[in-house]
């Protein structure tokens, strides 16, 4: 094997948790030999691309099953993208991240009730976060708060931020992470090997404790390998003998489109009994004078949407089983759940699921009729949730398989493109300590960690129980 084929990391999939890792060890390590494999022919294909998410920044202040230490492990990761694309030219910033407002909206004495009380126990980790009553509502989104004119009949509150980068590209994101990494390697003696339309077939260690990445265009060698490839990076890490107590359910988010309704966002209050984000309402950034409302949540057994030839790999991941049965029985028997299954079916079905959905949609529009809307065909990706066997229970958030030994495998369902930097650092740190290479702390904390927000003294690491 040659040198020009030997790296001392190698990332496995190229959206914006794998181009932001090569970035980051690119930009703030002392390694010099870095390597990223996709199988598609550019950057952020499946799950990152635009079509695919909802394009938000969490933060965790409008997220309402966001915890308190969630959201502040949640917003450090954010405002790290933030940062990033703050400090490009304008041109490149403008495609990147987008200011527009945003808002958790309460609808109903309890709901408001709820919000009033979050916004007491979130408002000094977030001091540009307001309280909202109708008139500031109305001032923002007119259309959540008047119909025809009027005030709509129900009470609300929201809590929210009137301008902020609220909004990203995650596929502009990555492009730019890829741009970046090859004017470093033009402008550097490091190799930054970025390498498209090649398929990785097999990983494998070697007898000197480094690893064979066996792929499309023959073989590679690594000194550590990181996967982000969404549910295949659980299908990976099982044919080497890891993660082999966890099996992979994939949920599936369509949206709907309805003419330009808001300015922002607006999120809704989630039912705690619900394991998925409520209905939301998108500003889209792609599709110009559209709002964008969902996701729904429906359980696909593929691990990419629209890719047939990944059916027969979720059925690798599922490994069905008793323990499998009984987590999806436990989640079946709570009624709310039940319905919410049954109606997220629904909301697929030509023609009906449009009058169905609309119900969704007014509670955000209270004026929004089932004419106005319409299915966003080719819209929506696939997030693969862990089901955690040995703990009977649904993983919901982002989640890391690693033996200690220069390995790891990245699963990140949720808060999804928002933790690419924040992920990056901790697979940065973990494998610049099995390797020895050293951090430059000071242009690490100068890039990601100040500008926009400074959040050097925020917890860094976004642990299972915060997520």
């Amino acid at each position: 094997m040659s040198a020009s084929t030997h790296y001392d990391v190698l990332i496995v999939g190229a959206g914006v948790t794998g181009t932001a890792l090569l970035y980051e060890l690119a930009k703030f390590t002392d390694l010099n030999r870095l390597c990223l494999v996709e199988k598609y022919d550019s950057v952020a294909s499946v799950n990152s691309h635009a079509h695919s998410n909802s394009q938000t920044i969490h933060c965790g202040d409008i997220e309402t099953n966001y915890s308190l230490d969630k959201a502040r492990a949640v917003k450090r990761t954010a405002y790290m993208v933030i940062n990033y694309a703050t400090k490009l030219p304008a041109r490149d910033r403008d495609r990147i991240i987008f200011r527009m407002p945003k808002m958790l909206l309460g609808v109903g004495k309890d709901e408001c009730d709820l919000v009033r009380r979050r916004y007491e126990s979130f408002k000094e980790l977030f001091p540009r976060m307001q309280l909202l009553e109708r008139q500031d509502i109305a001032d923002l989104e007119p259309n959540v708060a008047l119909v025809d004119g009027a005030w709509r009949k129900e009470e609300i509150v929201a809590t929210g931020t009137p301008d902020e980068y609220c909004a990203v590209d995650f596929q502009a994101l990555a492009e730019s992470f890829s741009r970046e990494c090859v004017r470093m390697e033009r402008s550097s003696n490091k190799q930054i090997t970025q390498l498209f339309s090649t398929k990785v077939d097999r990983i494998r260690r070697t007898d000197d404790g480094g690893y064979a990445v066996e792929t499309s265009r023959g073989p590679l060698q690594a000194r550590a390998v990181v996967v982000c490839a969404g549910g295949h990076s659980l299908l990976m890490a099982q044919e080497m003998g890891l993660g082999l107590e966890y099996s992979c359910l994939p949920v599936a988010g369509s949206f709907y489109f309805a003419p330009e309704a808001l300015n922002g966002k607006v999120y809704t209050v989630q039912n705690p009994n619900l394991p998925f984000a409520a209905v939301h309402g998108d500003h889209d950034v792609k599709e110009r004078g559209k709002t964008r409302f969902g996701p729904t949540a429906l359980m696909l057994p593929m691990l990419e949407r629209r890719n047939p030839s990944s059916i027969r790999e979720f059925f690798k991941v599922l490994r069905f089983d008793r323990q499998v049965a009984g987590v999806l029985w436990d989640q079946f028997k709570v009624r709310d759940i039940r319905h919410y299954i049954l109606r997220n079916f629904l909301y697929e079905v030509p023609h009906l699921n449009r009058r169905l959905f609309v119900k969704e949609i007014r509670k955000i529009v209270p004026s929004m009729t089932v004419e106005d809307i319409s299915y966003a065909e080719g819209f929506g990706g696939i997030r693969p949730q862990l089901i955690d066997k040995a703990a009977r229970k649904l993983r919901m958030g982002e989640a890391k398989i690693s033996d200690g030994q220069g390995i790891i495998f990245n699963m990140t369902p949720s808060p999804g493109g928002t933790s690419c930097l924040g992920s990056g650092e901790n697979d940065m740190r973990t494998i610049a300590g099995y390797l020895g290479a050293r951090i430059d702390e000071a242009a690490f904390e100068r890039e990601l960690l100040m500008g926009h927000e400074d959040t050097r003294a925020s917890k860094s690491i976004l642990t299972e129980d915060a997520a």
